[in-house]
């Protein structure tokens, strides 16, 4: 068909064209209409052929496509009339035609991908496989998805979505424009639609290499890690010396809690790849975690060197927390920035790293400006709508009222294994983690994700049901649900278990949304609210470039509404479920922390024991921020580190509004 309208019948052709997608049954009505003016008009009859597939009117559609092949056997009616030859089960025809349509032209993706889609539903899964990976080799030559990839490649993610829909929709089985979608979900923070995309990828084309190298990195983002483990050493199967894949094994090995193999194969990685920057900041890492930070500094040390310009390198550095940048750092990580052509996370790294070094150096008002600066690049790259969260807050709060919960006693899992720490982040979290990870009888894993996950799936079945909020479902589940979702947790966190101890830790903060779903599918779980002073916590999260999942931390104001969410839905909880939830104030562990570790083991029905006072003697891995920090004793000179701050924290203060005053009390939010 003619691509550049000449005459007002190609104009027309054109228009008619633009209904395909959209309103086949007026192509084919426009179609008919052009043909009563050009009988045979060869475009015009390939239109209607192609209105009639859209349409799903197969039969129609062979009567004028079969003619339209004899008269012009050219590729695009010979592949629109095996579509309708598909259609019509005649599987050997439309197998021929296609083949007639790759003889003439060799390069067109689109035969190969239609005659990839008729193996796979005649079920020659082999034969599928196949010629889907035939169909990718030929991928690069479509316009279409080449325009799709350049509009990713320049964050217009809302026209790529768009395209991409689209080209869905008209080619339902694209393995590249599925793995295309998959990679604009993830990067837009939805990991669950993402894995869904590209496991419809692999069912088709499981030989599809960066479709399944995608999956690994999405089930590594989304806490899955011995999933995404299984994924790269299938990969590793087939290239075993692919430094990439070793790279991100090492990464998800430290995640398992594997540290000591994760810097075994960074070491041998290393003796290969030994002027490679990003893997020396990998290995940092995993020394970090290790508790051997001195080498930790010096792989950072020396990524720097072999990289200036690796942001990500200055910010491990700088978020070791206890390293104190000189001079000429801070010149060094200047002139990085009047640089022009770095993207937005390289600039943001050296925003916050700068930040910390100026900070460390008296220079507050400048560091405040370069945080201010950092978090504005990660609010670009994920946005945050804070009314939304507090209406999501609000919603829990009227569902779990007190003759919910009353209605379900007894029912979900009875294992007590799991023991909470959730809050805020940056609050005392890893602390408490680490006061408890040092009494024989609990073991600390990590920031688990296995309820975020839960969370997740719910949402799905809310979404899929009308409902706003995962929450409402919850009222629909029967005791024999709500304890499989208990042994669903405990399995998803089996794998981060390395000991016999009776009790394990999961310290992610945000599962403090998620009380509700813990107390109803593992009712004897503990949970313990870690709690910091509003400005001291909110501040700290400021200036903390977080890799991911904190969105609301990049706006102060944001921040302030996040904060009083938190607490008016705890207060929530406070009330309906008294005494469930065991606070602890960052302060008061300061102040008197024997006393409010005794507090803590009494609430997990634990003995008290000596070592969880010198928990900064236990050389267990820790992957949090704080991991330097809760290596040492405690000290109180950070209580009121952010009253340094306070002219630049005006927005914050409002936000929070009677949750300031209040605290450690809370205001009342009303029943």
């Amino acid at each position: 068909m003619n691509a550049t309208p000449r005459t007002p019948f190609d104009s027309a052709l054109a228009q008619a064209a633009h209904l395909l997608d959209n309103d086949p049954v007026a192509a084919a009505r426009q179609a008919r209409e052009l043909l009563a003016l050009a009988p045979n008009h060869p475009d015009a009859t390939l239109l209607l052929g192609m209105a009639y597939n859209a349409a799903g009117e197969h039969a129609q559609a062979f009567e004028v496509l079969e003619a339209l092949a004899r008269a012009h056997p050219a590729p695009q009616p010979l592949l629109e009339l095996a579509r309708a030859q598909s259609g019509l089960g005649q599987h050997d025809a439309a197998l021929s035609a296609l083949q007639r349509a790759i003889a003439m032209r060799g390069d067109w993706p689109l035969a190969r991908l239609v005659l990839a889609d008729l193996r796979y539903a005649r079920g020659d899964a082999n034969g599928a496989y196949a010629a889907y990976l035939d169909y990718l080799r030929y991928a690069p030559n479509d316009r279409e998805l080449m325009a799709i990839t350049a509009a990713l490649s320049r964050n217009q993610f809302q026209d790529a979505e768009k395209m991409l829909r689209l080209r869905l929709r008209r080619w339902p089985g694209d393995v590249a424009a599925m793995r295309l979608l998959a990679e604009l979900c993830a990067r837009t923070q939805r990991n669950d639609e993402a894995l869904e995309w590209l496991e419809r990828a692999l069912q088709r084309a499981p030989g599809f290499d960066v479709a399944r190298q995608n999956y690994a990195v999405v089930l590594n983002r989304s806490g899955r890690h011995s999933e995404a483990l299984v994924q790269l050493d299938a990969l590793l199967e087939a290239r075993p010396n692919d430094q990439i894949l070793h790279d991100m094994k090492a990464t998800i090995l430290g995640r398992l809690g594997d540290v000591h193999d994760a810097i075994a194969t960074y070491e041998n990685l290393l003796k290969r790849q030994e002027g490679h920057a990003n893997i020396w900041v990998g290995y940092g890492n995993a020394l970090k975690t290790a508790g051997r930070t001195a080498e930790a500094i010096k792989a950072y040390r020396h990524a720097i060197a072999l990289q200036p310009d690796l942001g990500g390198a200055w910010w491990s550095l700088a978020n070791l927390k206890t390293v104190r940048f000189d001079a000429a750092d801070i010149e060094a990580m200047r002139r990085q920035l009047q640089r022009g052509g770095m993207d937005d996370t390289t600039r943001a790294n050296f925003e916050f790293a700068l930040g910390k070094a100026l900070e460390d150096a008296g220079q507050d008002a400048e560091a405040f400006a370069h945080y201010l600066e950092g978090n504005a690049l990660r609010r670009k790259q994920a946005p945050y709508d804070a009314a939304q969260a507090s209406t999501r807050m609000r919603r829990a709060c009227a569902i779990y009222t007190r003759e919910f919960f009353a209605a379900r006693e007894g029912k979900g899992c009875t294992a007590p294994d799991p023991i909470f720490v959730l809050g805020m982040p940056r609050s005392g979290s890893t602390l408490i983690e680490q006061i408890l990870a040092s009494h024989p009888a609990v073991e600390g894993t990590a920031e688990l994700t296995a309820m975020i996950a839960i969370a997740h799936d719910l949402t799905k079945r809310a979404k899929q049901r009308g409902a706003a909020t995962y929450h409402e479902i919850m009222a629909t589940l029967e005791g024999d649900e709500l304890r499989a979702l208990g042994e669903r947790y405990l399995e998803r966190t089996r794998h981060q278990r390395h000991t016999d101890a009776p009790f394990f830790i999961d310290k992610m903060p945000n599962n403090y949304a998620h009380v509700g779903l813990i107390h109803l599918i593992l009712p004897n779980a503990k949970i313990i609210d870690a709690r910091r002073h509003p400005l001291a916590c909110c501040f700290s999260n400021f200036k903390q470039n977080f890799a991911r999942g904190q969105e609301f931390s990049y706006g102060l104001a944001d921040m302030g509404h996040y904060y009083r969410d938190y607490v008016e839905l705890m207060a929530h909880f406070d009330r309906v479920l008294p005494g469930r939830v065991h606070r602890v104030i960052y302060e008061n562990v300061v102040a008197d922390t024997e006393t409010q570790v005794r507090r803590v083991l009494d609430y997990c029905g634990l003995p008290f024991d000596e070592r969880c006072l010198r928990f900064f003697e236990n050389d267990r891995a820790v992957r949090t921020a704080s991991s330097e920090q809760v290596r040492k004793p405690i000290y109180r000179d950070g209580v009121d580190h952010w009253r340094r701050f306070d002219p630049w924290l005006g927005s914050l203060r409002e936000a929070l509004g009677p949750v300031l005053d209040a605290y450690p009390e809370v205001p009342d939010f009303g029943a």
